[in-house]
């Protein structure tokens, strides 16, 4: 049997990511979206998630950009600089958690921003942190299908390899991280539990750095028909907690 769990992350970082994941979700085929605690809209995305409780939440683990939990102060600006500022995280990683925790929504997943959560001291810590808090899903990056430049490929190269554990076989969708415009091809790559990770958004006017087509996304993932076109190749459309009851954290590292 195939499964397909369909995440929205970035999550409470703007409020047009909000938006776009609940729509993507309630139009579309979304199952589940990531909420970073420390988002400049958390409080937002907080308020708009419980009016949607079919939308599972987990936690996006935000190591980069935004402002530290535990201490108020900027973070790395991106992935190369917080690997060299070597921080001992585990109590930014408890602080976000819990702030989720403290608003009552129910955290069924995790990952990271950037995927950051997969360098190998973090996922480590991440691993045994969510068997701690009970949260038995845990996103590792095994992506395949896509198409990008041969610098992206080269890079999410490197990051399937870097962490061995998580609960999915695989992931989709990583490579082409905010230019999804057509999800029916990733649909050949599903095997097993597979996680299509997304980044939908609606008039998103903030993050233009990340170069990111949030509303284009948001439309691919609401394309008319994507469910017959699951359902013709034999893909359940899947939560995380769906996957809970079947299958355990792998913890090898």
């Amino acid at each position: 049997m195939k499964s397909l769990i369909v995440t929205a992350d970035d999550v409470g970082l703007h409020r047009g990511m909000t938006a776009g994941a609940i729509k993507a979700h309630l139009e579309g085929i979304v199952t589940a979206c990531s909420i970073s605690a420390n988002g400049r809209d958390f409080d937002d995305a907080v308020a708009r998630l419980r009016d949607v409780p079919s939308l599972e939440t987990g936690v996006h683990l935000t190591l980069v950009e935004e402002l530290a939990l535990t201490t108020g102060e900027r973070m790395p600006s991106n992935y190369m600089r917080f690997i060299f500022s070597r921080k001992n995280v585990e109590s930014e990683l408890r602080a976000q958690i819990d702030r989720v925790l403290a608003t009552g929504l129910r955290v069924t997943h995790l990952n990271g921003h950037q995927h950051l959560h997969q360098w190998p001291s973090v996922f480590e810590a991440t691993l045994r942190i969510a068997n701690e808090y009970g949260i038995r899903y845990v996103r590792r990056v095994n992506d395949h299908g896509g198409r990008a430049g041969l610098a992206r490929r080269a890079a999410i190269a490197v990051l399937n390899r870097l962490a061995r554990g998580g609960t999915n076989d695989r992931t989709v969708g990583v490579l082409e991280a905010g230019h999804l415009r057509d999800v029916k091809p990733l649909l050949d790559h599903v095997a097993g539990v597979t996680e299509l990770v997304t980044h939908p958004g609606v008039d998103v006017d903030g993050y233009r750095h990340w170069r990111y087509e949030w509303d284009a996304e948001t439309r691919a993932l609401c394309e008319p028909g994507l469910r017959d076109e699951l359902s013709r190749r034999g893909i359940a459309l899947v939560r995380p907690s769906d996957v809970h009851a079947g299958r355990e954290i792998i913890t090898t590292v």
